[in-house]
């Protein structure tokens, strides 16, 4: 019978509940039992896929499809393993197995309600993932903060389980915040205390309080916290900031998290740290750095590119450099012709994913400039799109050239709508979607960095190359060297020339773990190293010049 680790958030949102659920299970993993992690969202959503970055977060995609929290991408760059589509679980998806069931019949004769109709058809979907991956535990996070509406029928279902399956196999893990006022010099315990209160209100006790803050928690504050939340002290855990998130679990075990874990579920077996230490020890800072420019339209929130932070930690762990991202909003360099200028100062140019015209042309400009200066560019999805379109106006002279999204009646549709997505009218989860083969052609660059003819990427876009462009772009220097669905889609693009000018219709981060970087990601970062190093040695020379 596998068992469920419940985590929780208190106080406020944000909090990392996503990095201590990814630890903890990580831990569990390292100690030989076999974890896996399940986020639910509160939210009425069917799924992630339609909903705005700077409300969400970016929408990360699983393998068959899946588009979901980006929390689901944590959990696999910790466990170094795939998730799917069942890994998130939201309102929407619960309420509407239920209102199908009773338009089937399902339920005749009954009052259909929150209790118990839809706190069962929540287990039932826990359960079924449980038992359909095979864990040991599986660790269930609560996307919201204890208190929220939305989560009551979630946090009602754990009740419930606590009750059926009973406390051996059933954990609760609270996570909350300790503030710190700068005027007062203490770590405050009262907003975890009201924290728990509200959970005994709705039935539930915590099991393992883990408290957040800016720096490590006080054994008095611990030994505080404990006495009014009914925890043991042993049971109220430290989890202050750190440097990398790959430290965090390190950092947890070393509080002794495990402990109570283990003794209340009956777990054996000790964390074999070895391994991870040495994965996140390589994202220690290590003096060197190169410089990213990442134009974007969602520049202000970093969780809208989470995935692509990570895949560039990654290859700056694998190339020992420490990354330092410079947010360019896109619709700014569209306003001022003269901030692209800027970018030649950077050591690299990123531009990611993206929908709509919002920001486009500043997108395309900064293209140009990576390519006429010589910077080292990777283009993503959108990112890719736009980099033809580029090359096609600046390059090929192809004036009005753009992409049919954002100009249905452009002379050159270089990039073009999907044929299969003609006839679509429903938004949410009908792109193309998910896992597909991509096979790489030789000799190209693309062939030296991975090394092999067919590779395994994810996707999620509904515009693609107009391949009737195809023979003028290769006569002119811009190469297309991986395709996909029997030739039909192309995937990865190089510019012959250049340090490095690259892009994939393919999303390379979603794919990317600590233990493996995404190698295009890492052949990026090295060209970055080597003008960063270009950089310095000019820099040298100029200060040795006579005066």
């Amino acid at each position: 019978m596998p068992k469920y680790l419940f985590v929780t958030g208190g106080v406020m949102s944000g909090l990392g509940k996503g990095i201590i659920t990814s630890s903890v299970a990580k831990l569990l993993q390292l100690s030989g039992v076999r974890a896996s992690c399940l986020k639910i969202d509160p939210y009425l959503n069917f799924d992630a896929g339609t909903m705005n970055p700077y409300t969400h977060g970016e929408v990360f995609v699983t393998d068959d499809g899946g588009e979901t929290d980006m929390d689901i991408g944590n959990y696999e760059r910790f466990l170094d393993r795939d998730m799917t589509r069942a890994n998130n679980i939201t309102t929407g998806q619960v309420y509407k197995k239920v209102i199908d069931d009773e338009r089937k019949g399902r339920f005749l004769g009954k009052s259909v309600q929150i209790i118990p109709h839809v706190t069962d058809e929540i287990k039932r979907m826990i359960r079924d993932l449980a038992a359909k991956e095979r864990v040991d535990v599986l660790v269930v996070e609560c996307g919201g903060t204890v208190g929220d509406i939305e989560s009551l029928p979630f946090l009602e279902a754990f009740r419930q389980m606590r009750m059926e399956d009973g406390p051996a196999k059933t954990l609760f893990l609270h996570v909350s915040l300790a503030p710190e006022l700068s005027v007062v010099g203490e770590m405050k315990t009262k907003p975890t205390q009201h924290s728990v209160q509200e959970m005994r209100r709705i039935g539930v006790q915590p099991d393992v309080i883990v408290i957040r803050g800016s720096r490590a928690l006080p054994a008095d504050a611990k030994e505080k916290i404990a006495l009014f939340t009914s925890v043991s002290a042993e049971s109220v855990v430290s989890d202050p900031d750190v440097s990398s998130i790959y430290l965090v679990p390190r950092l947890l075990e070393r509080e002794g998290v495990l402990k109570p874990i283990r003794r209340q579920l009956g777990l054996r077996g000790k964390a074999e740290m070895r391994g991870w230490n040495s994965v996140a020890d390589a994202f220690r800072e290590h003096g060197s750095a190169v410089r990213i420019a990442m134009v974007g339209k969602y520049a202000n929130l970093a969780d809208s590119y989470v995935s692509v932070n990570q895949a560039l930690a990654h290859a700056g762990a694998a190339n020992r450099v420490d990354v330092r991202i410079s947010w360019i909003e896109s619709e700014e360099t569209e306003r001022d012709g003269s901030k692209l200028g800027l970018i030649d100062a950077y050591d690299g140019v990123v531009i990611p994913q993206g929908f709509g015209g919002r920001g486009i042309e500043g997108k395309i400009a900064a293209a140009d400039r990576a390519r006429v200066a010589g910077v080292p560019f990777l283009g993503l999805c959108y990112g890719f799109q736009l980099a033809s379109v580029s090359f096609a106006r600046n390059v090929l002279g192809l004036k009005g050239a753009n992409t049919t999204e954002v100009d249905p009646r452009t002379p050159y549709p270089v990039i073009d709508l999907l044929p299969e997505q003609r006839k679509v009218t429903d938004l949410g989860g009908t792109m193309r979607l998910g896992g597909h083969d991509v096979y790489i052609e030789k000799p190209s660059r693309a062939f030296d960095i991975y090394g092999k003819g067919k590779i395994r990427e994810r996707h999620r876009h509904r515009f693609e190359l107009n391949q009737e462009y195809l023979k003028r772009f290769e006569e002119n220097g811009m190469r297309y060297t991986a395709f996909s669905d029997d030739h039909r889609r192309a995937e990865i693009m190089e510019l012959e020339g250049h340090p490095f000018y690259m892009g994939t219709q393919y999303h390379p981060e979603y794919v990317s773990r600590p233990e493996e970087p995404e190698p295009i990601y890492v052949a990026f970062l090295k060209a970055c190293v080597e003008r960063a190093q270009e950089h310095g040695r000019r820099r040298e020379k100029a200060m040795a010049l006579p005066r």
